[in-house]
């Protein structure tokens, strides 16, 4: 299935739904709602196994909304946690994984379909560059969890933009010691959408083509088999350093190639292979400009970036 949380019109009550080919399935009558959407999904997801066969058939036989009378929201909008992995895919002739590695993004940080980027109002010289993710949906508690048992603490897959802020003018890896925390983590610096496919949808997900738009101009063009520590590391990884509740996310990181700034005006789309596409706006207040260029060494639409590094 895929999971959404969806309003009818501005304002109204957000409610969790079900999105398919036509359209979108109000679920909220088979669930039971939390005081936030944030819990009514978590707790469908620690619900999940028995409300299943329930929502599969309404999600088959109720009548639906097509995707345009709707605005879909984050299907996450307020994790408990965001890990998000740094960097970890194979690149720029790269031919020793690095060390296994993540920090903390906030989770105030989420933002949903539709919604816009806000570029912060903040003087230090960043510029700001967005990363196309694959990100983990968990279901806890789940601690110590072995990598060959990772698919007990994985509910589902979404996509995120890691958006991030880097020196200005910086072309080289590795980034400033001070953006892993703080300019990862402004407000709307983590748009996830547009729904939360179960696990069951995706066969293998370090088999998934991850693509980014800015304004129709494709960045990012890159198969999840170029991570240098795969999914079931990274639950491993994770639960042994903190206990990963229901609807936290683990970020798997991004292939650089094919970086570039994130500027005022500017229409941004990320897809990823049997999970979706989400479309966003970018917003500066300061109206910076930034040359439009790729930053971080080739560009990810040659197809020879797919993969090339990979030792064989």
């Amino acid at each position: 299935m895929k999971l959404v949380l969806f309003q009818t019109s501005p304002g109204a009550e957000i409610l969790p739904g079900a999105l398919t080919g036509r359209g979108v399935v109000d679920l909220s009558l088979a669930v039971k709602k939390g005081y936030t959407p944030q819990l009514t999904m978590q707790g469908i997801i620690d619900d999940f196994d028995r409300l299943r066969s329930t929502l599969e058939k309404t999600a088959r036989d109720e009548s639906a909304t097509p995707l345009v009378q709707v605005q879909l929201r984050p299907p996450l909008p307020r994790p408990g946690k965001i890990l998000a992995c740094i960097a970890n895919y194979w690149e720029h002739a790269q031919r020793e994984a690095r060390p296994l590695n993540m920090f903390m993004k906030n989770p105030d940080a989420v933002g949903g379909p539709g919604d816009t980027i806000m570029l912060p109002e903040y003087t230090v010289p960043w510029m700001f560059m967005h990363e196309a993710e694959l990100a983990l949906v968990m279901r806890g508690p789940s601690k110590m969890v072995k990598a060959k048992d990772w698919q007990s603490a994985v509910f589902g897959y979404t996509c995120m933009i890691d958006v991030s802020a880097r020196e200005e003018g910086r072309k080289t890896w590795p980034a400033s010691p001070h953006t892993s925390w703080l300019g990862k983590s402004f407000d709307t610096f983590g748009p996830i959408g547009p729904c939360i496919a179960t696990a069951d949808e995706i066969k293998d997900p370090n088999d998934l083509v991850v693509r980014f738009w800015n304004d129709s101009q494709l960045r990012h063009n890159y198969n999840t088999d170029d991570m240098e520590h795969r999914v079931p590391e990274l639950v491993e990884f994770a639960t042994t350093v903190m206990t990963m509740n229901s609807g936290d996310l683990i970020a798997c990181g991004t292939n650089h190639e094919g970086l570039g700034a994130l500027q005022d005006g500017e229409t941004v789309d990320i897809e990823i292979q049997n999970i979706g596409k989400m479309t966003l706006k970018v917003s500066d207040p300061l109206k910076r400009k930034w040359d439009r260029g790729v930053y971080m060494g080739a560009d990810s639409t040659n197809p020879d970036a797919v993969k090339r590094h990979r030792p064989q």
